[in-house]
């Protein structure tokens, strides 16, 4: 059961074995006489319509119910010992993960359900690991004085690399750079986590997405802090060197079987797992997708991997084969179609993939017919609902993501690229940032998206520099 655990995706991983130890003891609680959960169900559903069986006989879904009906016998009748011995099992696992990071997953919802899990497993409202568990779910609290809400996560690694990659871009000498490259060297997880079951003969290597979660470093991280490791020097340069070393090996180690890269495991495929009942979160798989295999060639790239390399060659042939028939990729972790048609022309520009290619050119092409007459660009979370890229107003980030791919698809001197840095400069503030509310970033498409408070700011940047950059080369 728990080698199936494993082709899960990490954060649905974390959630189901925190969940179903709570759901094992079945804790009840007296509600308020009338009380209902009606609000919940569409119009016209219910819970008996939402689990009625497919009318074809055998498919996933009608598989999964009958699997969950015989379970649900099977804990009214089956042996007490087998479910004893999985709840320590399940316990165990969970145990081992509350250590050496911050929460469960270091996310919000597995980080909640451990300490449910916590009280119903009998530990003390004051035991060391149930009070920890909580004093980490209690500090993703946010009073601003105008709200109080719970943030998801954290992000200071992911947030770190992208900042240093672009001050890095504009001045490599600064010195503050070489403080950010050591506390990123000193971020490296040395521990082997998840990935490791279908990897276990990898070096440990990678970077998280939070300050600590040392069982899931992630390849996006990873990729992204590369990146800026390879335009900052850090105070150990052997010790700089090793740790590229090892990076570039787990790197090429988490390339899935398709080519491409996903966000913590390999090869995490199972696309009948999405059938199952309660996976209405829309992510119970982790894909391999464009933006993190472009992110890991750019990645590759600035450490002198060449387009010669076999990881290179079958992640070029995977975001080729992956292009959306319009010409853009689809995004999976910004929203949507504009950032993953970023990424991946930044990926195939590193690999040394000719800007006169027809995918390069059907990429840039979409750029531009989708350009806002304001001169910026802006995409809807509703891309996602509605299959297809949905404008919206203008955002500083997704303008910066359209002029990146445009100047890495060979074009930095066409009407949108010079409207796309006009926006940028006329909506930037006098303190030198931008104003971005809309969000851009995704969690889980269709349920979840983020506002990264720092993609205002670093991405404009980056586009800014790239602009200048690519001029100077045009010009030279």
């Amino acid at each position: 059961p728990f080698d199936f655990l494993y082709q899960m995706s990490a954060w649905t991983r974390a959630i189901v074995v925190s969940l179903s130890i709570l759901h094992a003891a079945n804790p009840r609680m007296p509600v308020p006489e009338g009380f209902h959960l009606d609000e919940i169900w569409k119009p016209g559903a219910s819970p008996a319509w939402s689990f009625r069986k497919d009318r074809q006989w055998l498919t996933w879904h009608n598989i999964f119910l009958s699997a969950d009906w015989f379970l649900k016998w099977w804990e009214r009748r089956g042996s007490k010992s087998i479910r004893r011995r999985a709840i320590e099992k399940a316990k165990e696992w969970m145990i081992e993960r509350l250590h050496h990071c911050e929460g469960l997953g270091a996310i919000y919802p597995p980080m909640m359900y451990s300490v449910m899990a916590l009280d119903v497993l009998g530990y003390a409202k004051d035991h060391p690991l149930r009070a920890e568990a909580l004093r980490h779910f209690n500090n993703l609290m946010v009073d601003d004085d105008d709200r109080f809400f719970f943030q998801p996560c954290f992000s200071p690694v992911w947030d770190t690399g992208i900042g240093l990659y672009a001050l890095g871009q504009c001045d490599p000498e600064q010195p503050t750079l070489r403080q950010a490259a050591d506390w990123l060297l000193d971020k490296e997880v040395r521990r082997k986590g998840d990935w490791s079951v279908k990897r276990p003969n990898t070096e440990p290597s990678g970077w998280a997405f939070e300050y600590s979660n040392e069982f899931y470093p992630d390849i996006d991280d990873t990729a992204m802090v590369m990146l800026a490791l390879g335009t900052a020097r850090a105070s150990d340069p052997a010790a700089q060197q090793a740790c590229h070393r090892r990076a570039l090996d787990w790197l090429f180690a988490m390339q899935s079987s398709d080519g491409g890269w996903a966000a913590f495991d390999a090869d995490n495929n199972w696309e009948f797992l999405n059938k199952v009942p309660f996976a209405d979160h829309n992510a119970m798989l982790d894909p391999t997708c464009p933006d993190i295999t472009g992110r890991v060639l750019e990645a590759l790239a600035a450490h002198a991997v060449d387009r010669n390399h076999r990881s290179v060659r079958r992640g070029v042939d995977w975001l080729v084969r992956n292009q959306q028939p319009d010409g853009s990729w689809y995004g999976r972790w910004g929203v949507a179609y504009i950032y993953d048609t970023c990424f991946a022309l930044r990926g195939l520009a590193a690999s040394g993939e000719s800007d006169r290619e027809a995918h390069v050119l059907r990429g840039g092409e979409w750029l531009r017919s989708i350009q806002n007459a304001d001169g910026g660009w802006g995409e809807s979370c509703a891309s996602y609902d509605n299959g297809t890229f949905t404008p919206a107003e203008s955002t500083p980030s997704q303008t910066a993501w359209a002029i990146m791919g445009l100047i890495a698809g060979g074009d930095d001197n066409s009407l949108s690229v010079q409207h796309g840095i006009e926006y940028l400069l006329e909506t930037q503030r006098a303190d030198g940032n931008w104003d971005e509310e809309l969000a851009t970033g995704t969690g889980f498409p269709k349920v979840f998206y983020l506002n990264y408070h720092l993609y205002k700011d670093y991405f404009p940047l980056l586009a800014l520099t790239s602009f200048v950059k690519s001029r100077a080369r045009s010009q030279a």
